[in-house]
């Protein structure tokens, strides 16, 4: 026996004295329970572990990264939570206005702490997985009650006000108008039976080369122009092209892409493309590719802030205008509205908590006077310069932050505030009015104004009017008539070219007004902002100048744009010679066209009653609490 080689212990018996006996019972236990307790470090794999751990015991879990772990304090859950443009001006850039960066960074305190939060923000991505996965097992679970949170697309039916498509799909009764609204149906379908036709499949189409497009903005995506296309098709009754469409996402969609991407861009035109068309079809292939989409968006924000950076890829380039590896205002600002669409649809909190988080730290940090910078560090949370701007670089922002509350059916009073407060401080501050009594926004340099204002600020009319109602009741005609002489502004800088079509910048300044003075700025690709206005202008006031406006812009397109096989843009609006940069952007479809077809068309098409647009004009329905309840005023009519 062992015992017997031990000093003090007599071969006889075990004879211990008291004192022996206590220190042998005292190894003893401890060597007992040291054995027990390691029974709990091992993997949750091994056998004997689960022999002793409760079945129904669950593990906790962190998420979230930085900040972001104070910001959850302040949530509700998702189907409570008040829900509340983007960079634009990546739009239609090719793929000059990229450059790749070899960057390969000095270890720091800053990169250890981007390396540590990379990790939390990987548990995201788990939790992110097993949650939706949960979702989906209590969506096709046989006891699966009435009152669960999981989405019912035959409840949100429920909640809609009114029809989506209209008594009549919008037809207006006046046949002039319902002329001109089928003029820009067969825009549309010339356009998209040219991409199918020498482009199927790549992101735009090139029609003077009669070839596709694919760029680096969508990393390794495909089929940008037939994302963008499907809630238009689809809302102008382009059935046979929306089928062949809808057969695309089916068997050709490929998510798995390993380049890098635009975060802004793949979540306005990808996400928000496959969020409107489940929304007006009901087709659960649109849902779970934009959910499956989403998710893989999470590790844009691997940041020690949360603020998202620019690519979804991070490390190996970035944005050319980015400055110093900066977030831009609009990139990171353009994603709530996508982002709590896809938390109601998943059941999955973790895409309202990202963008709530940024809203957070947006309250928080200190604001020049009242304003937002355009750029800001992911890793510091500061600003970097001081360069204020409602067109490029910050418009889409703004835009949010108003359709946010209007999103939320109006309970999200974080985001009203928001933007009131940012309102304020534009029109102290930007809004300028010329010699010729034309309103502008200028843009701001460290308090030192640029008096030139971009085509893509010139959504703001639309913005500023869809805002008025709600704000404070002595401002509300102030803010109708802000949005009327903005858009009014807009118009001006098409008037005064040669084609009738606006160009990309205009300046307020050595006697110009409203006219591009550089080279530089003299291009127009199809955009979308100035038509945008006119579409809200019109459903908020029906002043039939803002028909005539955009039958003017119609006509224009149809003049200069419009060539054998597909419209183009233009590089020069001052001359009639024109010049065609050979690029039908798949904007083109998504918005310009969208918005000339909602112009002319009754207010009844997509009603804002029910539907707010993201930035990339796809239509997303206000969300009701009574979503889940299913307590809602009800339609009489299927739209499906």
């Amino acid at each position: 026996m062992v015992f017997r080689k031990l000093p003090g212990v007599s071969a006889s018996g075990m004879g211990l004295r008291l004192s022996q006996k206590f220190v042998f019972l005292l190894f003893l236990s401890g060597l007992v329970t040291l054995c027990f307790g390691a029974l709990f470090f091992l993997p949750d794999s091994v056998r004997l572990k689960r022999i002793f751990l409760s079945k129904t015991e669950t593990q906790p879990v962190t998420v979230g990264s930085g900040s972001e772990n104070d910001a959850r304090e302040h949530l509700k859950r998702p189907k409570d939570q008040e829900h509340p443009r983007g960079m634009t001006s990546a739009k239609g850039e090719t793929s000059t206005k990229l450059k790749s960066l070899s960057r390969k960074p000095p270890v720091s305190h800053e990169a250890t702490e981007e390396r540590l939060a990379g990790g939390k923000a990987q548990e995201d991505l788990t939790l992110s997985r097993s949650k939706t996965e949960s979702a989906s097992e209590r969506a096709t679970s046989p006891d699966h009650g009435a009152n669960s949170d999981t989405f019912s697309y035959k409840k949100f039916k429920r909640c809609l006000l009114k029809h989506p498509l209209g008594r009549d799909n919008g037809k207006p009764s006046d046949p002039k108008t319902n002329e001109r609204r089928e003029k820009v149906k067969e825009m549309m379908k010339f356009a998209w039976d040219n991409y199918k036709r020498y482009a199927w499949g790549k992101n735009e189409l090139r029609p003077l080369t009669r070839n596709g497009h694919i760029g680096n903005m969508f990393g390794g995506l495909r089929g940008a122009s037939v994302i963008d296309s499907l809630d238009t098709l689809y809302i102008m009754g382009l059935m046979e092209e929306y089928n062949d469409a809808k057969e695309w996402v089916q068997t050709s969609l490929d998510l798995n892409s390993n380049g890098e991407a635009s975060l802004f861009e793949v979540n306005i035109r990808y996400v928000g493309g496959l969020l409107s068309a489940y929304y007006l079809t009901g087709e659960e292939l649109f849902k779970n590719k934009a959910v499956e989409l989403g998710e893989k968006l999470l590790p844009a924000f691997n940041t020690p802030t949360g603020i998202p950076r620019g690519v979804i890829n991070l490390g190996s380039w970035s944005w050319g205008w980015a400055s110093a590896g900066s977030s831009i205002l609009a990139e990171f600002g353009t994603l709530h509205l996508e982002f709590v669409h896809l938390t109601e649809l998943s059941s999955n909190p973790i895409y309202t908590e990202k963008v709530m988080n940024i809203r957070k730290l947006l309250n928080k940090i200190e604001k020049p006077h009242g304003l937002y910078p355009n750029f800001l560090s992911p890793v510091s949370g500061n600003w970097v310069q001081h360069h204020v701007s409602i067109g490029g670089l910050g418009d889409s922002f703004y835009e949010y932050l108003i359709k946010s509350y209007l999103m939320s059916d109006k309970t999200d009073d974080d985001a009203k505030k928001m933007y009131y407060s940012a309102l304020e401080a534009i029109e102290a501050n930007l809004v300028q009015k010329s010699p010729g009594g034309l309103t502008y926004m200028a843009e701001w340099r460290g308090g030192i104004l640029d008096h030139k204002m971009g085509h893509l600020a010139c959504f703001s009319g639309g913005m500023i009017g869809i805002g008025a109602d709600d704000g404070a009741p002595e401002k509300r005609q102030h803010y109708l008539d802000l949005a009327a002489e903005i858009t009014h502004t807009c118009h001006e800088s098409y008037a005064r070219s040669a084609t009738k079509l606006g160009p990309e910048a205009f300046r307020f300044d050595g006697g110009a007004e409203a006219t591009a003075t550089r080279l530089s700025d003299r291009y127009y690709i199809l955009r979308p902002e100035v038509i945008e206005s006119y579409m809200y202008m019109w459903r908020l006031t029906h002043d039939p100048k803002y028909r005539e406006w955009g039958w003017e812009a119609v006509e224009a397109l149809e003049e200069h744009c419009r060539v054998e096989s597909g419209f183009s843009g233009i590089r020069d609006v001052y001359t009639m010679t024109v010049s065609h940069d050979n690029m039908q952007q798949s904007f083109f479809l998504s918005e310009t066209l969208k918005y000339l077809y909602l112009l002319f068309s009754d207010d009844d098409l997509l009603p804002l009653e029910d539907w707010v647009f993201n930035t990339e004009a796809h239509p997303l329905p206000i969300i009701r609490k009574s979503f889940f309840s299913g307590e809602c005023y009800g339609l009489s009519i299927p739209f499906q």
